[in-house]
């Protein structure tokens, strides 16, 4: 955000121009247009532009051949209810059988944000406490000890990746491998791919994304229920909502039906000769669900929220949909920004597959995304794009650098160290997306780069200023501090859209 002048005229000014681009941007989210696929043809662009840079207005179509992604599935959600859903594309490369707002894609992460409103419903059944130690109700599995020996798990703790759990991911498992159970992934025993999951920090003290805490949050609810998270899930939610092409059964049946099958960075099949994998744990990566269902369950959150609608408690809802100190998630989901452009948002990325939702609680509006290819992410970045372009709530505007940006400075470069003096309640969502301490900046042929120490290279910063620099993504600025005698002495990690920021102090060159 730029920096207010204290100048009263250049800020009525500004106030000015603001509440009219306000009420323009009210009045165009309250008309949407009349064909609600429009934006798809002409409106997909990517996140960062140079401001001499005209908009592309690529189509999806286009984007898909440039992805090489074969199919993809869409929900609009508009006032609470699904007013339209579709599919682009087919399920198979190179087959006739088409995409439509039935079939069924594997959403990754994305399974993380209905296994948490499971759990919810349970929460307003009276059945599980938010606040109850889990370690206690565990039957099958015994909670690591923690940091320094003490410190409560609970629920509310596992779905806001607070509760210290590591494991941040899993792996898949293609048709022929065997599958672990549960238990075994918790304790990183084959045929488990994964590490162990124990504490990586004490419980409450940081947000640290963890699918591990997810796979024991599904476990508590086996423990407790004395039935399969599948089964749990089919009764609390699915069933509820009606969402009857919904399951977290793994392998998925090929009696399914309807089925979008894997490929990989090239869009050739993969995970052949079935054409999709295995996901061992349920509740953090293994839903399977459509557009249309999908889309309903988005919706339900939001009327519940609204207090429209009894799938969740009115302050149930709330409590989903409100921060956690210290996280960038409430309960499951993420959440950004203020107002009509207030959000919750989950994406999902299995080897085959990329999923997005969102949803804006204030206005009912919201949307998903699915896709069967490794390069969805970037594909489901641009509908995103053109989605909430259309939708006109001032969120996730087209990010423009510099027209003729100055050469970057060289003492730019440097190793730069994180001050955790800066506290958790600050850093929130940038410590939960840069996990080291550590990054190195670099200048090469007038173009700053900075790279974490496990990224296979370093990425592009885009200028926004002679001193602050956007990421790749354009999710994050870079900041740097200049002092008075001149030396670059340290730069600000910024997330605009939660507010967070952090501070990394320049390391010197002889420590």
């Amino acid at each position: 955000m730029a920096d207010r002048t204290g100048w009263n005229r250049i800020a009525r000014t500004f106030a000015c121009a603001l509440m009219l681009a306000v009420a323009a941007s009210v009045a165009h989210a309250a008309e949407p247009p009349a064909d609600p696929w429009a934006p798809l043809q002409r409106g997909l662009r990517p996140n960062v532009l140079r401001a001499d840079a005209p908009l592309p207005h690529w189509s999806l179509e286009a984007r898909m051949r440039h992805h090489q992604v074969p199919g993809v599935g869409i929900a609009l959600v508009r006032d609470g209810r699904v007013v339209a859903a579709r599919g682009y594309g087919v399920r198979i490369a190179g087959g006739s059988e088409p995409v439509n707002a039935d079939t069924v894609f594997s959403v990754g992460s994305v399974s993380k944000v209905v296994a948490a409103a499971t759990t919810l419903r349970l929460v307003d059944a009276g059945r599980v406490s938010l606040d109850r130690d889990v370690a206690g109700d565990l039957t099958r599995w015994r909670l690591p000890d923690a940091p320094g020996g003490e410190g409560a798990v609970t629920p509310r703790m596992l779905m806001s990746h607070t509760s210290g759990l590591g494991v941040h991911g899993f792996a898949d498992y293609p048709p022929g491998e065997a599958v672990p159970t549960l238990a075994q992934v918790l304790q990183g025993e084959p045929p488990a791919k994964n590490a162990p999951v124990n504490f990586r920090f004490a419980p409450g003290e940081r947000s640290d994304y963890s699918g591990g805490a997810v796979s024991v949050g599904q476990m508590l609810l086996e423990d407790l229920a004395g039935e399969p998270f599948a089964r749990i899930a089919q009764a609390q939610v699915f069933d509820p909502l009606r969402m009857t092409r919904s399951t977290y059964a793994s392998p998925l049946p090929p009696d399914h039906g309807n089925i979008a099958h894997a490929h990989d960075e090239r869009g050739a099949p993969a995970a052949l000769p079935r054409g999709y994998e295995t996901f061992a744990e349920a509740a953090a990566s293994g839903l399977w669900t459509s557009a249309n269902d999908l889309g309903a369950f988005v919706a339900a959150i939001i009327r519940s929220y609204q207090g429209r609608d009894g799938f969740l408690r009115r302050d149930t809802a709330v409590r989903m949909l409100t921060p956690v100190a210290r996280s960038w998630f409430g309960l499951g989901p993420r959440l950004d920004g203020e107002g009509p452009s207030r959000t919750f948002h989950h994406g999902g990325a299995n080897d085959s597959y990329r999923a997005w939702i969102e949803g804006y609680p204030e206005s009912g509006d919201g949307f998903v995304i699915l896709t069967n290819g490794a390069n969805g992410d970037a594909l489901a970045r641009e509908i995103r794009n053109a989605l909430t372009d259309a939708l006109g709530h001032g969120d996730n505007a087209l990010l423009r650098s510099l027209a003729h940006p100055p050469p970057p400075a060289p003492d730019l470069a440097g190793r730069y160290r994180l001050d955790a003096q800066v506290p958790m309640e600050i850093r929130g969502a940038v410590a939960d997306l840069l996990e080291d301490d550590t990054f190195e900046v670099q200048v090469n042929d007038d173009q700053l780069t900075w790279r974490l120490p496990e990224a296979a290279s370093a990425s592009a910063l885009h200028p926004l200023a002679p001193n602050r620099y956007a990421s790749a993504s354009g999710s994050l600025r870079l900041l740097f501090h200049r002092g008075p005698d001149g030396r670059v002495q340290a730069v600000s990690v910024l997330h605009p859209a939660s507010d967070a920021r952090a501070l990394y102090r320049r390391v010197p060159e002889v420590e």
